[in-house]
């Protein structure tokens, strides 16, 4: 799908054709430009000729079910993951922002790949609409979108906004601002733009160490930005918007878990307006194993005495490789595929 293209066959159309298109792709949420009744035939046939809005993607089901992961393949021919999270009362679609990440963090299989290219908005925008189609089916709706897939968002940064506008436009897909999250690594000059630039976006910083040294050994970006200036963007960011940061930390067995860390981790979030979302480290080959649920429930209670606000991520889509971590766009087999 390419939006770019669609706008430049329409500006010869009146006027009203555009609020159409955006009637027919984002809320009929069509998937075939013959399905759109209200175009005239020439227009539909153009429009499946030189612009069609098919995606070419596999699926793969958790065991229950509660994780839908889709492999897409780009119009170039690579490949990238998104992955649908099923609540109760929440359809969370995890998008991708980059074809391969340059960033090597030592617990995600994305970075093995090294950086190939960044997705456009049309691409990004692919991977909620085919989300969208599917729980269509269901008379159910994508509820929030996090860029927390494979990629850096904010090394993407023009194109990632771009299709946050998009797709939070009242007359197209019309998802409120409050139901986007993008995490970073933390991209300080992102940070700061997104702080400029909008309210409402939700905020995460991939922060996974209690310590400086600890993190350039897990995060090499941490070399580039430091642990304090990063700070510094997060608490400029937190209090323009007066809303809470995230700070996601994965759990590693016998290297981020100990008491310690708690406590030094806890030094780092006090007094901030923010909260904490502990990880178990999901399998990247045999390098690091998760931390123990005892482990993690000591930690966790070591924060929450001192009042820091903190959830837990289970495991999500695990048994299919699509959960934190494990996304690379590569052709995998699964016993799940449907």
């Amino acid at each position: 799908m390419n939006l770019d293209k669609i706008n430049q066959i329409i500006q010869k159309e009146p006027g009203y054709r555009k609020k159409q298109i955006k009637q027919c792709l984002f809320q009929d949420l069509i998937s075939d430009w013959s399905e759109a009744t209200v175009l005239s035939l020439g227009l539909r046939e153009e429009l499946n000729n030189n612009s069609p809005i098919s995606i070419q993607a596999e699926t793969f089901f958790s065991k229950n079910e509660k994780s839908i992961k889709a492999l897409i393949t780009l119009q170039d021919e690579e490949k990238i993951e998104t992955v649908l999270m099923r609540y109760d009362k929440r359809n969370t679609v995890c998008v991708s922002s980059q074809v391969g990440c340059a960033l090597n963090c030592a617990f995600c299989a994305t970075g093995e790949r090294g950086l190939v290219r960044n997705l456009s908005s049309s691409e990004i925008i692919e991977q909620v609409l085919f989300f969208a189609r599917y729980l269509k089916k269901e008379e159910k709706k994508v509820t929030n979108i996090v860029f927390m897939g494979m990629g850096e968002p904010l090394l993407n940064y023009d194109n990632v906004i771009q299709s946050i506008e998009i797709l939070n436009d009242k007359e197209g897909f019309n998802l409120g601002i409050r139901s986007f999250s993008i995490s970073t690594s933390g991209i300080i000059e992102g940070i700061e733009k997104l702080a400029k630039r909008t309210k409402g976006i939700n905020l995460a910083i991939s922060l996974n160490a209690s310590n400086s040294k600890l993190r350039s050994q897990l995060m090499p970006i941490n070399d580039k930005y430091s642990l304090d200036k990063l700070l510094e963007a997060v608490d400029k960011y937190a209090n323009k918007g007066r809303r809470r940061v995230m700070f996601e930390y994965i759990m590693i067995k016998g290297v981020n878990d100990f008491d310690k860390n708690a406590l030094e981790l806890l030094k780092i979030v006090k007094n901030r307006l923010c909260f904490v979302n502990l990880i178990p480290c999901n399998p990247i080959g045999k390098r690091f194993s998760p931390s123990t649920p005892e482990r993690i429930k000591k930690f966790r209670e070591i924060l929450e005495k001192n009042k820091i606000i903190v959830t837990q991520r289970f495991l999500f889509g695990d048994d299919i490789s699509a959960a934190c971590g494990q996304l690379a766009g590569i052709d995998k087999e699964s016993n799940y595929k449907k």
